[in-house]
């Protein structure tokens, strides 16, 4: 049976061998990762054009860097969690500080969907200055935004007290994960 989703089983139904998971030898064989600057590096030329010590990934448009391996696509947060755990990531990785091309290894935490929902900054359109906050005519409404729902914190005569109710909210839901903008 071909199912699109599975690289595996849509490879072999297209005539392509199928690609074996990468393994913590193939990858220690090919790059090194620095857990201080975040960079993983060539040890082996896979190819003519590349050479040993340079430093592999490419910035995608969304800022996350991409690498690839055997002509697979791996995202390079992801590969530096398996490369220093031995496993691979049951979740997500969340970037602590934002920069989603920030790889270091201190910089990186596993994380559900909710908890990496959590570590997120102001959005673009904000016009209060403070997360989980929007004016209306009424005052100021703090809401938080879970895995399940939104919940209705209140309505606040001033911004601060809003903000104020968000962020006790968040720091109850999403513990270390909260983002308090």
């Amino acid at each position: 049976m071909c199912v699109r989703g599975r690289i595996r089983r849509w490879r072999s139904c297209r005539g392509l061998p199928v690609t074996k998971e990468l393994t913590l030898e193939k990858l220690k064989s090919i790059l090194k990762y620095d857990e201080i600057s975040g960079d993983f590096i060539y040890i082996s030329a896979p190819a003519r054009k590349i050479k040993i010590g340079d430093v592999v990934g490419t910035v995608e448009k969304n800022g996350y860097i991409r690498i690839e391996i055997s002509g697979r696509p791996y995202r390079a947060h992801r590969l530096a969690w398996f490369y220093m755990t031995g496993e691979w990531p049951k979740y997500h990785i969340d970037h602590i500080n934002l920069d989603k091309g920030d790889n270091r290894f201190a910089n990186l935490r596993e994380a559900t969907r909710s908890d990496n929902m959590g570590n997120v900054g102001l959005q673009r359109d904000n016009k209060t200055g403070a997360k989980g906050v929007h004016k209306t005519k009424f005052g100021y409404i703090a809401q938080l935004r879970t895995k399940e729902k939104t919940q209705y914190l209140g309505t606040f005569q001033t911004v601060e007290d809003a903000k104020e109710a968000y962020r006790v909210a968040a720091e109850n839901y999403f513990g270390e994960f909260a983002r308090i903008v």
